[in-house]
């Protein structure tokens, strides 16, 4: 027999540019969206449906990932793209997109796009190309048969470019409408430091991590933005008040992304460990923290990515300052933002959803996520639901290295439409 469900009363975000129903319905059917507000209501009459009240629960488009890395999408020890595509959809995600990585999967050529579509699969894979032949930042790649063979922008991943490659690549604009994503990040600069220098990381004892190793390359990047207005530059990652400061005093300031772990703490937070504390770019202080939070609400700032890089178990048995930066965890995402930026700061549902899902979106050139009756492109969560995140979950990441398991979290995506590969514990 088929389920259907009447949500009502239940909280309704219905897309970008459009106020949240704080008094909706819904009528869902084996994760499709049948039908919203009033038709949802009669449908569910002439169907006798009796409602169920979900009035402190969102309804609402998936999320939307700018940029996040998988190294081994196919055979590895820890995630992979079908545990990846899991897991994120069991964080609402209908979308997410891979960085290229220094080893392996560098997406250099057209045919290495394909494999990334999996059967029966809802969730949309987009692959950022490399920017340049080995990510050496030597010789560019073909950038627009790249484009044309689907890949949604181009990236060397945390490596930035040197400035004559990167002004040669835009003048030549092989990359048309397509985004060109550079972190501003000077890794000589930052050499073998792990956290933003500042009282905090001394008193930490870690090798600390230099303001001008953002804020040099920051202000170069700004400038080819200027110089060229056609193209659509990303910085990927903004980490430092200083960083927020030089973006918001360019008169034409490029588009940029945050990290959530850089929204949600700093190295001062009492919550930091040694295994969350080294990300890349280097986690900063409050000050830095609060710049970027107020950046996302002016929107100098347009997208939180998650930019999850997954370990395994192997590799986080290694010291912090010898195994790669990073942390995983889409599932933890949008508890933990709900949290820190509605319940904490007294942001809108509307503008949370303006920079996980509908400006990421915009900043890929993709479709914006919205509901759509007859979709199944949606999710549900629940702000007051406490869980603890464990990794026997069969719907949780693989990764070794995600901060926040095995404590309780605040919200829930309760259920989300997307079909993915089933689990291997179904």
């Amino acid at each position: 027999m088929t389920e259907m469900i009447l949500l009502d009363p239940v909280r309704v975000l219905v897309g970008p540019d459009q106020p949240l129903q704080e008094q909706g319905a819904a009528l869902l059917c084996e994760g499709r969206l049948e039908a919203l507000g009033e038709q949802a209501r009669e449908a569910a009459r002439s169907a006798g449906i009796a409602s169920r009240a979900a009035g402190h629960q969102l309804l609402a488009p998936c999320l939307v990932d700018v940029h996040s890395y998988l190294p081994e999408p196919f055979q590895s020890r820890g995630e992979t793209l079908e545990s990846l595509v899991r897991s994120a959809a069991a964080g609402g995600y209908g979308q997410f997109a891979l960085l290229p990585k220094a080893s392996g999967n560098r997406r250099e050529r057209p045919d290495r796009l394909r494999g990334f579509v999996l059967s029966g699969c809802d969730v949309a894979v987009h692959l950022w190309a490399g920017f340049s032949e080995e990510g050496k930042g030597e010789q560019l790649t073909a950038h627009a048969d790249l484009i044309e063979a689907g890949a949604v922008g181009l990236s060397d991943g945390d490596s930035m470019p040197p400035i004559p490659l990167l002004d040669r690549a835009l003048t030549l604009g092989e990359s048309g409408s397509s985004p060109v994503l550079i972190p501003p990040l000077d890794a000589v600069l930052r050499g073998e430091g792990l956290l933003r220098e500042g009282p905090e990381a001394l008193r930490a004892g870690w090798p600390t991590d230099p303001l001008s190793s953002e804020t040099l390359p920051l202000s170069q990047l700004a400038q080819l933005q200027q110089e060229h207005q056609q193209r659509k530059l990303i910085l990927m990652g903004l980490s430092t008040a200083a960083g927020v400061d030089l973006l918001q005093r360019s008169p034409l300031p490029p588009a940029a992304t945050v990290s959530w772990w850089h929204v949600l703490t700093s190295n001062s937070s009492n919550a930091a460990t040694a295994a969350s504390w080294f990300v890349s770019p280097s986690l900063g202080n409050r000050r830095d923290r609060d710049a970027l939070i107020e950046g996302l609400s002016t929107g100098l700032i347009q997208a939180i990515a998650v930019n999850a890089s997954p370990l395994d178990d192997e590799e986080c048995l290694l010291p912090p300052d010898q195994r790669q930066r990073g942390i995983a965890g889409h599932q933890h995402v949008l508890p933990s933002l709900w949290q820190a930026l509605v319940v904490s700061k007294g942001w809108t549902a509307e503008h949370l959803w303006d920079v996980l899902s509908f400006g990421p979106a915009r900043l890929l050139g993709v479709e914006e996520e919205r509901l759509i009756p007859g979709s199944n492109r949606w999710l549900l969560f629940d702000p007051e639901v406490i869980w603890t995140p464990t990794r026997s979950d069969p719907w949780a990441s693989r990764a070794a290295n995600q901060p926040c398991l095995n404590r309780p979290l605040s919200g829930r995506v309760l259920r989300c439409g997307l079909r993915t590969p089933a689990s291997p514990a179904d």
